[in-house]
């Protein structure tokens, strides 16, 4: 027995060594991120530094001069909180119908949800914008807002998971009380489904956040511009400022990693619990 307990805890030590080496293996890229915003072109450009320098005020006053981050961090807040309050509602709303509702078609249109998964989005970018300039939404982030209406990702996994936590009995239920379909939704289902719709969320702010096709396309004012736009107004004309591109790219990070930081465990929740249940 004291052997199995030895190996046990050898195996355990083991372990623990190679989570904490993949964990500093992924926090690498960021660090050299943080510490590459207060280099100089000329450090960057000559050597890889892992020391912190004293360039980043310089970097950042003359990213400042070709661009305003505060304005594209407000825009870029604004479009993907707007886009991850529709997309959560509306893709819960709809992948409760598919999973609940058994109606003539059902599976064909679930199968045109998951053709939709396979189909790249730049396949449909030019079938987009001319939506667009129909809607009259050009350069307007509405353009940008109101697509996630109809993500079929989160439709997929919601529904998913909703065939493996939610039982027609619940339901049932609900509807001998005399509650109606969008009140069985929003009472019942969704603090349900929560884990899910959490989980889709983050991924869906953090897609949100990163685009850089689809704001280039529609939009055509500066001051309209997300963050992904701005950082490429970064780097000059003429020649590239590293030093500015740094500091740009790390101020658009730090919102995605607070974001990260605080939801991360909806994420593995969301993962886990259907398997659970399962």
């Amino acid at each position: 027995m004291k052997t199995k307990k030895k190996k046990f805890s050898f195996s355990r030590l083991i372990l623990y060594i190679f989570l904490i080496a993949l964990a500093v293996i992924s926090f690498v890229p960021f660090y050299i991120m943080l510490i590459s915003s207060t280099q100089t072109n000329t450090g960057l450009a000559s050597r890889l530094s892992l020391i912190p320098g004293t360039q980043f005020l310089a970097n950042y006053h003359r990213m400042m001069a070709r661009v305003n981050i505060w304005t594209g961090l407000k825009n870029s807040i604004l479009v993907s909180t707007s886009a991850t309050v529709l997309a959560a509602y509306f893709g819960a709303l709809t992948a409760y119908g598919f999973a609940k509702f058994k109606f003539k078609g059902n599976g064909l249109l679930f199968a045109v949800v998951l053709v939709a998964l396979m189909v790249p989005p730049q396949l449909g970018i030019l079938g987009f914008y001319r939506v667009c300039r129909f809607l009259n939404i050009v350069d307007s982030r509405w353009a940008l807002i109101l697509p996630a209406i109809a993500t079929a990702n989160i439709v997929f996994f919601i529904k998913l998971y909703i065939d493996s936590t939610v039982p027609d009995s619940l339901i049932e239920a609900a509807r001998i009380d005399g509650c109606g379909e969008f009140k069985i939704f929003n009472k019942v289902i969704l603090p349900i489904i929560v884990p899910s719709v959490a989980t889709m969320s983050i991924f869906t702010f953090i897609t949100s956040w990163n685009t850089y096709l689809t704001p280039l396309i529609v939009l055509n004012s500066e001051e309209k511009y997300t963050v992904p736009l701005l950082t490429a107004l970064a780097k000059g004309v003429y020649q590239t400022d590293f030093g500015a591109v740094y500091v740009c790219i790390t101020m658009s990070m730090l919102p995605i990693m607070i974001v990260f930081l605080f939801c991360s465990k909806y994420i593995i929740g969301g993962l886990t619990v259907g398997s659970i249940k399962g």
